[in-house]
């Protein structure tokens, strides 16, 4: 099983640590690496999320960060959509 970013995706990581590194610059490296590491981890259980609000999407909820990991898998491919603050409005 492969873990493949989308654009969308990448930016939203790249967002999320910048605001991390403005707001919390002491803890701001190992909340990137949690966000990271939970889609990595996805490669061995990539149906643990829950069903997605979007057909054929599926939605890890990170239980100790406020964030929700939108992914699609597909054959051999875990593919992470979107990194989404809990408090955001999804799906638009």
């Amino acid at each position: 099983m492969q873990v493949r970013w989308t654009p969308a995706a990448a930016d939203d990581l790249e967002n999320i640590a910048n605001f991390l590194f403005e707001k919390t610059p002491e803890h701001a490296a190992h909340l990137v690496r949690e966000i990271y590491g939970a889609a990595l981890r996805l490669k061995g259980f990539p149906n643990r999320g829950r069903e997605g609000k979007k057909e054929g999407t599926r939605e890890l909820v990170m239980t100790s960060l406020p964030y929700i990991l939108v992914y699609r898998v597909q054959s051999e491919t875990v593919s992470v959509l979107r990194v989404l603050h809990g408090s955001q409005e999804w799906p638009r």
